[in-house]
């Protein structure tokens, strides 16, 4: 019997991709089934025979890794061409029509609208920067950024996330007392050294011109409120910033005392300006009473209307009296919710015993205000005694730009706070002018804590880069391949200086190795003269506290995203 046999038998990717069978032969036709039955053996998936192999699909976790992964990097690069000096500022425009430029990293991720939690959790890392330090907000973002792209790729590589993440724990360790080492002590009574660090700080703002007159003012403020007892600590509530419009920023001052912005009420007559004076803080309101129900009161006689009017009157001369007899002449009233603080009768009162007002001392305001007065404040006017009086020199009504102004200066035993005024041409200055001086402050603050100085410049991050290489090469096994990739991904902040300052990034970062390489370890990018010097030499130094927060701070995060691996949602 003569067979044709024809047979193609489908693509399987596994095994024989096409088998083609063509006999033309005199054979059986059990032949011709044993044959086909040996072909379709062969075109059988490998697996399915044994019994013990099996096929575990980890793609889905793959997937959910690298997408998290990739969310963050977008929020990282985002923020990256906003590093250093010559970084460049974002202009961030709000639904409702508010616009904001700044380049400060904190302000900026705030404000985006990041929906993806992995990318939610560098908006929260810059946050904590912002706590923990007050400055390189951008840094840590950036920093994060080049840690997750590089443990991107040693996952591609076949990398298990726990042996990337036990590599970066170990890594944290290592570059903070890498930090340490280089650092250099300084004491506070070394005023020049904490302007420098603050001016650094201020030198990447919108309002770096300022900083000769800003970084002195930061350093000034944050001195007179350090506490003796405690030396180590220092509360920014403490420093008080008012922000008045008009003017340019080379008017901001600092006031030693307390600045309101806000005018005096004087519509019945009373003083703009008293000397020696007695200040009281009041809780309670110099109105009529109100009834604790709403509930209204039907008059229908005119000696009872009159009976009433009469009895406010008494009731508020009253006040008006207790208050003189204790020789206060200027009260300071918390703002009311419930019924108005004061009335116009009251105010014509209080301008006949010639007492100044200022109404509407906002409620998270008290705490500060009598901390600096060192008085009490008064919550009903039975307990209105003189010992709860503050004592000033003199509290006067000033014209600034196109408002006014209340200070309060010569206060008698002044408590540890102090005022800065801010002044600025537009809102957008004044706004940005602020959160420079918070930066500055910060920094200031974080030196009174951890008294360390280091280099700036990208110099702390090529001596990590260079002395984690020379690490790794004593490690073994997968950790020293990690530590190696990571002590690479340190160099982004170098190149990134380098980068937005219209340097070329290769030339300057292998020039800026090399002269680590020989031992000078303070040499940095000086991107004001566009080439590479002994950075300490230009004043360009920032505190350990603001270097070592931002390495493990990036670690833990990147740390975290690299253990996650599924999203699962909740409805």
């Amino acid at each position: 019997m003569v067979f044709n046999v024809l047979s193609r038998i489908g693509k399987r990717e596994a095994s024989v991709s096409r088998v083609w069978v063509l006999t033309d032969l005199s054979c059986s036709a059990s032949t011709v089934a044993q044959l086909m039955a040996a072909v379709a053996a062969a075109a059988a998936p490998r697996g399915s025979s044994s019994k013990t192999e099996s096929y575990v699909d980890t793609k889905r976790r793959d997937d959910v890794r690298q997408a998290n992964i990739l969310a963050a990097r977008a929020v990282a690069d985002a923020v990256r061409t906003s590093l250093g000096p010559k970084g460049m500022d974002k202009m961030i425009a709000s639904a409702n029509g508010e616009v904001i430029i700044t380049n400060d990293g904190a302000t900026i991720l705030n404000k985006m609208e990041v929906l993806q939690p992995a990318a939610k959790m560098l908006v929260d890392l810059s946050r904590s920067q912002d706590a923990a330090a007050g400055d390189g907000t951008t840094t840590v973002v950036v920093l994060a950024g080049s840690l997750l792209r590089c443990s991107l790729s040693l996952l591609s590589a076949g990398v298990h996330p726990t042996a990337v993440s036990d590599a970066l724990h170990r890594l944290a360790l290592r570059t903070v007392d890498i930090l340490h080492g280089m650092a250099i002590p300084l004491e506070l009574s070394d005023r020049d050294a904490l302007i420098k660090s603050a001016a650094t700080s201020l030198n990447s703002k919108v309002v770096s011109q300022y900083s000769s007159l800003l970084a002195p003012l930061a350093v000034d403020a944050v001195l007179s409120v350090v506490d003796p007892a405690h030396p180590d600590l220092v509360d920014l509530r403490d420093v008080k910033i008012v922000k008045k419009l008009g003017g340019t920023v080379d008017d901001t001052e600092l006031v030693k005392g307390l600045v309101f912005d806000k005018k005096v009420s004087h519509s019945a007559g009373g003083p703009s300006r008293v000397e020696n004076a007695k200040i009281a803080v009041i809780q309670f309101q110099i109105s009529p009473p109100k009834t604790d129900i709403e509930q209204s009161i039907v008059v229908s006689d005119y000696t009872q209307m009159d009976r009433i009017l009469r009895e406010e009157r008494n009731y508020i001369l009253g006040m008006v009296k207790k208050i003189k007899a204790t020789g206060c002449n200027v009260l300071l009233i918390q703002k009311s919710i419930l019924r108005d603080a004061v009335t116009d009768l009251s105010l014509h009162y209080l301008a006949k015993a010639k007492i100044l007002v200022i109404k509407d001392v906002e409620r998270d305001e008290i705490e500060f205000v009598t901390k600096t007065l060192n008085c009490l404040p008064i919550a009903n006017i039975e307990h209105f005694r003189e010992e709860k009086l503050g004592f000033a020199n003199c509290v006067e009504e000033v014209s600034v730009g196109d408002g006014k102004i209340v200070k309060i200066t010569g206060i008698k035993d002044m408590g540890r706070t102090t005022t800065v005024l801010v002044r600025g041409s537009n809102q957008l200055v004044l706004d940005e002018a602020e959160r420079s001086l918070h930066d500055a402050l910060c920094v200031v603050r974080c030196l009174v804590n951890k008294r360390f100085l280091i280099a700036g410049g990208g110099a702390p991050e090529i001596e990590m880069s260079r002395q984690l290489g020379a690490w790794a090469k004593e490690l073994q096994g997968m950790e020293s391949y990690c530590i190696k990739e990571f002590a690479e991904a340190l160099e982004v902040i170098p190149y990134t200086l380098a980068e937005n300052a219209g340097l070329n990034p290769i030339a300057i970062v292998t020039e800026l190795r090399n002269r680590h390489a020989q031992g000078e370890i303070n040499t940095g990018i000086n991107v004001r003269k566009g080439q590479i010097t002994n950075i300490l030499e230009e004043n360009v130094v920032q505190p350990l506290l603001v270097s070592t927060s931002a390495i493990t701070l990036a670690t833990e995060c990147v740390r975290m995203i690299l253990k996650i691996d599924d999203i699962i949602t909740v409805r």
